[in-house]
């Protein structure tokens, strides 16, 4: 796809991310030009007319009674984004700020929000142009959506609040000034649409659905190295097992494993070993590695709901039908975001006892601590102790933001999501995670050093050299978080899981499973 026409097209979470990232162009339809328009023709009669509608001649929340005058409308909807943009805290990256961006065109362009042709591709220009509104993280219950974090988003439309441009943040009025453009000035129900909406919790959302493929597909590496590293067997893996169980995730996860252990001569190697069975870290990842895919699964479907969504209110359907409901309330997400969270924990508590085990030295070969002369030297002693905290760091993060709500809005509001909390800790999990997954990362290369000269199956073992490329064996005792950095990094890249399939097709090998279809984003 090259162009993407928003309000008409099925956005996707890889689509949105090459959006934001200006990967591909997004642009307005003639089907949607015209849906647009008359959504705002309907919203100007509506201003004009004698009939109370909601944030359209009324005021907002508790003032919903309140009635403006049609003289009034622009000042209504100006003081509006004023008013809301209460946010807090350090600012959030710029790409889920580009996000948001992306994610609010796709719901306005849909024709049921009464904005203006011209605020909307005033968004666009600011996406394309690059002038990016600073936006901070902490402010949204998830109430009527997003509304502090969106009406950062949305303040430089009228020439104020802060930017990303060239390289710094800026004063927006500034920046279009120096950009030859005017601010604008809001139509009726202009501000309430740009303010009501998930977009910001979306946004983190798809940043989500990105990252945690990334750490899942990982896992399941770190984790065959692990088996490798540890002697483990490859029967629990069977594909016979777990049709008695069929969740898509474990199977998904058993049949990845077995392909990167293919014609392992590690493994060939002990297949007729005294050994009953492992430990629950190595025999059990298709039931845990695979329930935290199936979480990944429901949360990617959740989230591509929402972001072809319209979430804003009141919906107008035309001048003589207005509805006022609650397609803004950020539950259908906010649940989904905190079974994500725990989902990457659960990722990072089970590497963490993987790299305990193979320090406990009971693998034939693989010395304790990962090191033959100990005593003098810790060996791999003490990472353990930052995977540990890192585990233990998300369990108290787990503990879901949407089991809390307080009332806000003098009542109005008196049930609220916390989905934005919830976005935020599950991505602050799963940074900790790309952590812990580094740290195994290089604890299985270092574990399967002691079976050479036997090697691996060819997926493997190429993922095993490249590790080796940028880290040397340890042999005695060095500084070591430089290591263990750039073993983060390379879990982070996503360059393991490129080569992985660069050697799977260049070999005629097998890496994606019948279920990766269903696992792509």
């Amino acid at each position: 796809m090259k162009t993407f026409n928003y309000g008409q097209d099925l956005l996707s979470s890889s689509i949105a991310l090459r959006l934001a990232r200006k990967e591909i162009n997004g642009v307005f339809s003639h089907e949607t030009i015209q849906k647009v328009k008359a959504s705002s023709d309907a919203v100007a009669k509506i201003a004009q007319g004698e009939k109370a509608v909601y944030g359209i001649n009324t005021g907002f929340g508790p003032l919903c009674t309140t009635r403006i005058s049609s003289a009034d409308t622009t000042t209504l909807q100006e003081n509006l984004l004023k008013s809301h943009a209460v946010g807090v805290g350090e600012y959030i990256p710029e790409e889920i700020s580009r996000l948001m961006l992306v994610l609010k065109i796709q719901a306005l362009a849909q024709g049921f929000s009464g904005i203006r042709l011209e605020t909307l591709e005033r968004i666009l220009w600011m996406l394309e142009n690059d002038v990016i509104p600073v936006v901070p993280e902490q402010g949204s219950v998830g109430a009527s959506g997003d509304l502090a974090p969106l009406s950062h988003l949305f303040l430089p439309l009228i020439g104020l609040g802060k930017v990303h441009f060239k390289g710094s943040i800026q004063k927006a009025g500034e920046v279009l000034e120096k950009l030859d453009k005017s601010p604008l000035h809001l139509g009726p129900k202009e501000g309430l649409a740009l303010i009501n909406g998930t977009q910001f919790m979306a946004a983190f959302g798809v940043k989500i659905v990105d990252r945690l493929h990334n750490l899942l597909t990982h896992a399941n590496i770190t984790g065959a190295m692990m088996i490798e590293g540890l002697m483990g067997s490859i029967k629990p893996f069977t594909a016979e097992l777990h049709q008695l169980r069929p969740f898509v995730g474990n199977q998904h996860v058993a049949q990845t494993i077995l392909n990167l252990l293919h014609e392992s001569e590690i493994v060939n190697s002990h297949l007729n070993c005294s050994r009953v069975q492992d430990p629950y870290s190595l025999r059990c990842m298709p039931q845990v590695h695979g329930a935290s895919w199936n979480a990944w699964l429901h949360l990617k479907d959740c989230i591509e709901t929402e972001i072809n969504s319209v979430t804003d209110n009141p919906v107008v359907f035309d001048a003589e039908n207005t509805i006022s409901g609650g397609n803004f309330h950020g539950q259908p997400i906010a649940l989904p975001l905190d079974y994500a969270c725990l989902a990457a924990s659960e990722l990072g508590n089970i590497s963490d006892r993987r790299i305990y085990l193979s320090i406990e030295g009971d693998t034939p070969g693989v010395p304790k601590l990962l090191l033959k002369e100990t005593g003098l030297n810790s060996g791999l002693m003490i990472p353990q102790y930052t995977t540990a905290a890192l585990a233990s760091e998300n369990k108290g993060l787990c503990f879901p933001a949407s089991a809390d709500s307080i009332p806000t809005s003098l009542g109005q509001e008196d049930h609220v999501s916390m989905g934005s909390i919830g976005a935020r800790k599950a991505l602050r999990v799963i940074g900790n995670v790309e952590k812990i997954l580094g740290i195994e990362l290089f604890y299985a290369a270092q574990a399967m050093d002691y079976h050479a000269p036997m090697k691996s199956g060819k997926i493997l073992t190429a993922i095993y050299e490249r590790v080796r490329k940028d880290i040397d064996p340890v042999v005695s005792d060095r500084i070591l978080y430089e290591d263990m950095e750039t073993a983060i990094d390379l879990v982070k890249s996503g360059e393991l899981v490129a080569l992985a399939r660069q050697v799977a097709e260049s070999e005629g090998l097998a890496f994606e499973t019948e279920w990766s279809v269903l696992f792509s984003y």
